[in-house]
């Protein structure tokens, strides 16, 4: 079955086993396939990274794995659509719940993003199997993520060790389908798509990896359609900008001293930080309303040409013809 954009939600879910120099691939991925929702497991930041730096037009929700290596998740969600984060209360599980506004009648959804670690404890789990059944009240739930769960067959939905038997035995009263029906890293299927609601998810495609990653990506849509927020569009006004501003602040960094030592990536953040603060003294920003053009469903494709030809042969000049040759020209369209 093939949905349209305004009904689905474009998403795609990658164990990116360290961002590092990996963003700008991920943004060129998340632009060529337009996508709605990126959802990202293992970035391996700390405290230290800005969340705010990762994609233009984009909010994002991320938790790092406090005091300890690796993990982290995060989801990035078109800014245009209207949606919370949950709070989960609980460090000890690396999972993130993002509710979802649904648009006019339709309902909300959950959206969750879970990186379970391969040593993680039975303790640790029941944490994650709490937040679960939390989450799965919702009547319509996503849950996508890296689970480490080598000796599931999803096939037969059997397994031989008792943390994956347990995680199978907490499916069945949370309503849950597993729908990844490929490896995702060799032979096995780490990477995990979860729904409680039968049609919510569909377009299930496992493809690619990012960078070096030996994680595949997973693409699917989500088919709901989600209520957008009333946002307002910023400009730069560049008719007001304050040159002299601009160049004083910006060269009152200590540039070679402040460079010195930081690689290329960690010099380019540095310079656009300090770039961007001093745009923010020095420019002013003009708001306006975000308007979305809308087309006429009742209006055929064969109108459209029509209208187009009416409108070619109205205003092009022709050569001699002068005012009366227009409009001849012009009522053997109409």
């Amino acid at each position: 079955m093939v949905f349209t954009r305004s009904a689905a939600l474009k998403c795609i879910y990658t164990n990116a086993c360290s961002m590092g120099n990996k963003q700008d691939e991920l943004e060129a991925i998340v632009q060529q396939d337009s996508c709605d929702v990126v959802a990202i497991t293992e970035m391996w930041w700390d405290d230290g990274h800005d969340w705010n730096a990762v994609m233009d037009c984009y909010k994002l929700f991320g938790r790092d794995r406090q005091g300890r290596r690796g993990g982290g998740v995060a989801l990035c969600i078109r800014e245009c659509f209207d949606c919370i984060e949950l709070d989960s209360c609980d460090d000890k599980v690396g999972c993130l719940w993002v509710r979802m506004k649904g648009k006019a009648n339709k309902r909300d959804f959950v959206l969750g993003i879970c990186y379970r670690p391969p040593n993680q404890d039975e303790e640790a789990d029941e944490v994650f199997y709490k937040q679960l059944a939390e989450v799965s009240q919702s009547p319509a739930l996503v849950l996508v993520g890296d689970f480490n769960l080598l000796d599931i067959c999803w096939k037969y939905n059997t397994a031989e060790s008792r943390q994956a038997r347990r995680f199978l035995e907490c499916m069945e009263p949370n309503f849950l389908t597993q729908l990844v029906g490929e490896p995702t890293r060799g032979g096995t299927s780490l990477s995990l798509l979860l729904t409680n609601r039968e049609g919510l998810v569909g377009d299930v495609v496992v493809r690619g990896s990012l960078g070096l990653s030996d994680h595949e990506m997973v693409k699917f849509s989500i088919i709901r359609e989600v209520r957008k927020g009333v946002s307002k569009t910023s400009t730069l006004d560049f008719w007001r900008v304050d040159f002299s501003l601009f160049r004083s602040l910006v060269g009152k960094v200590p540039w070679e001293a402040a460079l010195k030592g930081k690689g290329v990536r960690e010099g380019w953040v540095f310079f656009k930080e300090e770039v961007l603060k001093a745009q923010a003294q020095a420019i002013p920003v003009h708001y306006k309303a975000s308007r979305q053009r809308t087309r006429l469903a009742w209006l055929e494709q064969r109108d459209r040409v029509t209208a187009q030809e009416k409108k070619e042969s109205l205003w092009p000049l022709e050569k001699g013809a002068g005012h009366s040759g227009r409009l001849q020209r012009c009522s053997k369209v109409m």
